[in-house]
């Protein structure tokens, strides 16, 4: 059977209650019992102490009628002022005189009741015999007893003792039991009605979490908790499922939108293709262009392949599979190195280089190999943004701890509004897409992702008509255990656009 979190709540608090009551009445019953039975027994030790002065007066003509007569009226007067019994024994145990005779079952006390007697005379600081019972059997029900010899000097001549009915803690216990009882039902009641509203305005907002939980479980992302305030923990909780529910949201919309950007790029290309061969198949383009046309489909294929190499390296630097093989090398070597294999471009582009030096030496530490992509792609994108006659320049400076490498071109640059997109996952600046077609929208993000993993940062500049300027950090020297930079959410982390490149 499913228990919810207000039953399961309302059972341990009043299994406490309960428990709390029970251990607080038992403590409390322990400790008037042991109270009233010292109370008990300090009247009966008081009596005792006046029989025995008043018993020194006739002991010696205890057995003559008349004297008997008027020292078992002193005794009822001391019994029933006290509300106690009395009587006497001799030495042999033999009851001699009582006040009330009617629950002693003999008119012999045992032996071994007057040995208690004698010891605790001897013992004890009082000098008092005390017992809660029958006594070896000479009462017909339990008694408070306080016993003590009748001395004449050092000689034993007989024993008093002084009997209270146990009933009275019989008595005192129910009546305690009762009122205490009816005192902890009314706590429990009022406990348990307060406990239930507390548990309702507790619970509530826990229900509404629960409801947007489950709707949000069966699909609908645009669900929310709302009014709930405060800054309590359930105030928290559901603060973060409304952060939780924004991103999974916007996770969603970036995943669709991420779909949707991988169909056009795939799309374009391959319905390049087919319209070509088609038209070669079926005639439409003439024989002398049909080479002509196959290197166009060369290209497309080429772009299809890039994307799709693209993709993956970026799954595998987002799922953390790729190592990094970090070490010192000269940043120079790479930034020539790419620059060189870029050559062709370059020059048919009709583009001006700058900063490019062999003869200088800026040691960083990083992964050689992701660097080369992060310059490759960083230069890909000067180039093709860069118009005839244009400018590209190569910069280098060491910043204390890091180095900042910079790509600069001339030419349109990025407008102000894109500057903040231009990492993200396929974007473009021109959304016509007809612009430099064969650029995916990766590189850019795929920069970011790499740099990031080396343990620098990179930045976009940019004079709108004018240039453009990437930039990027790099340590120079080998970091501590752990220092470099984790791929984290915040490196490869979706928006509503998805990442890079222009």
């Amino acid at each position: 059977m499913r228990k919810s979190i207000s039953v399961a709540f309302f059972s341990i608090v009043a299994t406490l209650l309960i428990l709390a009551v029970a251990v607080m009445g038992l403590s409390q019953l322990v400790l008037f019992s042991r109270y009233f039975a010292q109370e008990r027994f300090d009247t009966l030790d008081y009596v005792g102490e006046l029989a025995d002065r008043t018993v020194g007066y006739f002991w010696d003509d205890i057995t003559r009628r008349e004297e008997m007569d008027s020292a078992l009226d002193q005794l009822d007067l001391i019994g029933e002022s006290a509300n106690v019994y009395l009587f006497f024994t001799d030495t042999q145990g033999k009851v001699m005189l009582a006040s009330n005779s009617d629950h002693l079952t003999r008119q012999q006390i045992p032996d071994e009741v007057l040995e208690n007697v004698a010891r605790a005379a001897e013992e004890e600081e009082d000098g008092v015999y005390h017992e809660l019972g029958r006594m070896k059997g000479s009462f017909d029900e339990e008694f408070y007893v306080s016993a003590r010899p009748i001395l004449q000097g050092d000689v034993t001549e007989g024993y008093i003792f002084v009997c209270s009915s146990g009933r009275m803690l019989d008595d005192f216990v129910g009546r305690f039991a009762s009122n205490f009882l009816l005192s902890a039902c009314l706590m429990l009641i009022c406990a348990s009605v307060l406990t239930m509203f507390l548990m309702r305005s507790l619970t509530e907002p826990l229900h509404r979490i629960s409801e947007a939980a489950q709707k949000f479980g069966g699909g609908d992302f645009s669900v929310r908790v709302e009014d709930v305030e405060g800054d309590g923990e359930i105030a928290d909780l559901a603060r973060t499922f409304n952060t939780m529910a924004a991103n999974l949201q916007q996770i969603d919309s970036s995943r669709g939108q991420f779909m949707g950007n991988i169909a056009h790029e795939l799309r374009t290309p391959m319905t390049t293709i087919k319209g070509f061969i088609d038209g070669i198949l079926d005639g439409t383009i003439p024989p002398e262009l049909h080479n002509h046309y196959l290197q166009l489909v060369s290209q497309e294929t080429g772009r299809l392949a890039r994307l799709v190499q693209n993709m993956l390296d970026l799954s595998k630097l987002e799922s953390g599979e790729y190592q990094v093989n970090a070490r010192m090398f000269n940043i120079w070597e790479t930034l020539t190195g790419v620059a060189l294999s870029a050559e062709q471009r370059i020059n048919d582009g009709q583009i001006d280089l700058e900063g490019l030096t062999m003869d200088e030496r800026v040691l960083v530490y990083a992964d050689p190999d992701l660097i080369h992509q992060v310059v490759y792609n960083l230069l890909d994108n000067a180039i093709k943004f860069t118009p005839a006659g244009g400018v590209i320049r190569f910069g280098v400076e060491k910043l204390g701890p890091e180095a900042e490498i910079s790509i600069w071109n001339s030419g349109q640059g990025i407008s102000e509004e894109a500057l903040p997109f231009v990492f993200e996952r396929f974007y473009k600046e021109d959304q016509s897409r007809g612009l430099h077609a064969r650029g995916a929208g990766l590189g850019l993000h795929i920069c970011k992702v790499l740099v990031n993993l080396s343990g620098g940062q990179i930045r976009v500049e940019s004079k709108q008509g004018e240039w453009c300027r990437f930039v990027f950090t790099l340590p120079v020297e080998v970091p501590g255990r752990g220092d470099l930079l984790k791929l984290t959410d915040d490196t490869t982390g979706t928006s509503p656009e998805g990442a890079a490149r222009r």
